[in-house]
């Protein structure tokens, strides 16, 4: 043997050639897949081109171990010759190149495509997150003499029509909204919002927020919208006059923690967008320092096991249970108690708001 060292790399190269003719096989195999599952002209051209620079690479590297093994074994005189088959496959990679370029450059515009889907379908995943982020933000204000708690959880899909509200509506006032659309989707989030945001228009507008719910009807009622409706209740805390005054369109009862005792403040009117011309009226009661009040949609209370619902009382019996819990953990425990209790997905949304005076 005249050089031992080539005839290595002749075995390294035999081995090599032995890998791509390996990964060609399974090339071929996607390939003809492809051909008889797609009837997309692009992903075969470039699944042929794969499996060509394999067949290719594998031509190379036999190449390279027959020439080195005819090295190793002759006169160097003898094996130039030999040598020259090495150029086989570069004319190949010359006339083939250029398929290869184009192929290449297929692919990448598949990627890109790909990679523009990829951010469109973030961009839609992404656009409902922030739309509930609207309705039903995850950090209130931080208002003195009150602490907050809340907690939302859509059911269907991010798409809801439940929403909440904390806002300083002027005179040293706070109003807290919690409110539902029927219905689920793009509409009813779309009703939701403009219904927040008028209302908290009109709150600073009018002192009593039972004139305020009669605004926000007569203006919602001109959409047309004769399919949808609202559920509301409103709640505006005067600090200085520890009192809170309060106003429901049709909204599951608000429950109070107030003298030792767990009392529902329950709709003082019709749901919204029902009677253009509807009359609401508004109640007004004294609030104490750890005073508490809960407000939630009717998600939370039609939770279901078989036939019967979660229901008003047990929310009533969950906040007599321990009234002192911070508002947080109140929020928290009636959202597990609700979910412990269903026998299902909760498939309806949940709004749940506790305020508590401090």
């Amino acid at each position: 043997m005249e050089s031992p060292l080539v005839a290595l790399v002749a075995f390294l190269c035999l081995g090599a050639c032995a890998m791509w003719v390996r990964s060609a096989r399974y090339r071929l195999k996607v390939l003809r897949r492809i051909e008889v599952e797609s009837s997309d002209g692009d992903l075969r051209s470039i699944a042929k081109s794969d499996f060509r620079k394999d067949c290719l690479a594998a031509l190379v590297y036999f190449e390279v171990a027959c020439a080195c093994a005819v090295a190793a074994t002759t006169p160097l005189t003898t094996s130039s010759g030999a040598l020259v088959l090495i150029g086989i496959p570069a004319v190949c990679s010359l006339v083939l190149g250029r398929n290869f370029v184009n192929e290449a450059r297929l692919e990448h515009g598949r990627s890109e495509l790909e990679r523009r889907a990829q951010e469109v379908l973030a961009q839609d995943h992404l656009a409902p997150r922030r739309w509930a982020e609207r309705l039903a933000p995850e950090s209130l204000p931080d208002i003195a003499g009150l602490d907050f708690g809340r907690i939302y959880e859509a059911g269907s899909g991010l798409m809801a029509g439940d929403f909440f509200d904390v806002a300083s509506v002027g005179g040293g006032r706070v109003a807290a909204v919690i409110g539902d659309v029927s219905g689920h989707g793009i509409d009813p989030a779309i009703t939701a919002f403009q219904a927040k945001y008028l209302l908290r228009l009109f709150l600073r507008q009018y002192r009593d927020p039972a004139q305020a719910l009669e605004q926000l009807n007569a203006q919602m009622s001109e959409l047309g919208l004769s399919e949808e409706f609202i559920s509301l209740c409103v709640v505006i805390f005067d600090l200085d006059a520890a009192t809170l005054r309060y106003a429901s369109a049709g909204h599951p009862p608000m429950w109070i923690w107030h003298d030792h005792e767990v009392s529902p403040l329950r709709a003082t009117g019709p749901l919204l967008m029902l009677d253009r011309e509807a009359v609401y009226t508004s109640r007004e009661v004294r609030l104490d320092s750890n005073d508490l009040c809960l407000l939630y949609t009717d998600g939370l209370a039609e939770a279901r096991s078989g036939e019967n619902l979660f229901g008003e009382d047990r929310i009533a019996a969950l906040l007599r249970r321990d009234p002192g819990v911070s508002p947080d953990v109140l929020c928290k425990t009636l959202l597990e108690s609700a979910k412990d209790f269903s026998s299902g997905p909760m498939r309806d949304d949940v709004a749940i708001l506790a305020i508590r005076r401090t």
